[in-house]
């Protein structure tokens, strides 16, 4: 096993051979206004693997989802880097200087009691930091994103704030406040003002992110696990209502209820997520006539999808990418076995990038009409016929 710094290191390789002249078209035009979203995205897609991992899926998946997300962090430190700014390096050294001086019960001689005092120590010299930056020590609040989601935004907020001392000595005092705000959105209810409804309504749902907080349940997580049961019992509801054919919209309430309270039950019948050992595919070894011809068409490719040439026998062309190894070597016509292979792509903009890339480069290769905002197929020169799709939404 390679050690990370050797991998970190081939990776911002990578990322500036992408940039560098006669690299990926692509890659080239990008800036940090139009890698906002791709940022986003790939954060939100490592949070829906740390979902199915709790779920008792593979592992394997997230690490692939936290090597996309890694290089939408080494591709602004390119950005960075071409102007001067900053390096992958710089990037690299500032968070662990600031980890270690934030941690000097463990890296220097400061003695701690437990968790809390640590949390309280943490403030303390991320305000000494502000400090000697700006001169001033700013809010205790600074630093939670104003774009962060509310649930989230508002437990962050309390959590700040608790290391000041500014926080409910228990869990009964939080349980009082949110029956409290009930009440008052009871009351704003019934006198039918909107802003009122709007005003109490926002502070029970911050009363429930607190109470969250202290129960140790991030409210953030428990709606979207929430979310997704919801979701899967409701589409539950509607097989059923397909099986039975009952007309779109011809089910009554008690109807679907029933179905609810069937799935509901299934979930319950589930045994609980086990993470037993799981055997993947590490390395996929494919026969083709020409060697050569499929090493000139994939090295373009791979560097599309994120793949980089490795090491093979004298005779065959390898990549590795995406936690697999694919090896190219010499054999009969891979076109002669039904042979169609899926390659899945992070989202539909990754499926809209890399099919420009083929019709401006291999149009020749692009199965006709196959392409959608999904995906699309394409041949290689050994006839082994590809297809590039985002999942299901």
């Amino acid at each position: 096993m390679a050690a990370p710094g050797t991998e970190l290191e081939r990776l911002v390789e990578i990322m500036g051979r992408l940039r560098a002249e006669g690299g990926c078209p692509w890659d080239r035009e990008q800036d940090l206004r139009s890698l906002r979203p791709y940022l986003t995205e790939e954060a939100f897609e490592v949070l829906d693997e740390m979902d199915r991992v709790s779920d008792g899926g593979p592992w394997r998946p997230l690490c692939e989802e936290l090597g996309d997300l890694l290089f939408q962090i080494v591709f602004h430190a390119q950005l960075a880097a071409e102007l001067g700014e900053f390096t992958m390096a710089d990037v690299c050294a500032a968070i662990s200087d600031k980890i270690t001086s934030r941690h000097p019960h463990v890296f220097g001689d400061q003695q701690v009691e437990g968790a809390e005092q640590v949390l309280a120590n943490w403030a303390q010299l991320k305000a000494e930091e502000r400090k000697k930056k700006t001169g001033r020590a700013g809010s205790v609040l600074d630093g939670v994103p104003t774009a962060a989601p509310s649930l989230l935004r508002a437990e962050r907020l309390t959590e700040k704030a608790s290391r000041i001392g500014f926080d409910w000595p228990d869990l009964a005092g939080v349980r009082g406040k949110l029956d409290e705000e009930l009440r008052e959105l009871d009351e704003a209810i019934a006198s039918g003002g909107r802003d009122a409804i709007e005003h109490e309504l926002g502070d029970v749902l911050f009363s429930l992110a607190n109470l969250a907080r202290f129960v140790k349940t991030p409210a953030e997580d428990a709606l979207r696990m929430a979310t997704r049961r919801f979701v899967s019992r409701f589409q539950y509801i509607e097989a059923k209502l397909h099986e039975e054919q009952v007309p779109f919209g011809g089910a009554t309430l008690e109807h679907m209820e029933r179905h609810w309270q069937a799935a509901k039950a299934v979930e319950k019948a589930l045994p609980p997520p086990s993470h037993p050992p799981r055997a993947s595919v590490a390395t996929l070894r494919l026969a083709v006539p020409d060697v050569a011809a499929q090493r000139a068409f994939w090295d373009a490719v791979a560097s599309w999808l994120g793949w980089a040439p490795t090491r093979s026998p004298d005779g065959t062309a390898a990549y590795a990418g995406a936690g697999l190894g694919l090896v190219f070597t010499p054999g009969a016509p891979a076109a002669s076995a039904p042979v169609a292979l899926t390659l899945e792509a992070p989202s539909q903009v990754a499926v809209a990038r890399l099919l420009e890339l083929f019709r401006a480069h291999h149009p020749e290769r692009l199965v006709a009409g196959s392409s959608s905002a999904a995906g699309f197929h394409f041949l290689d020169p050994a006839g082994l016929r590809w297809e590039y799709a985002a999942p299901p939404a």
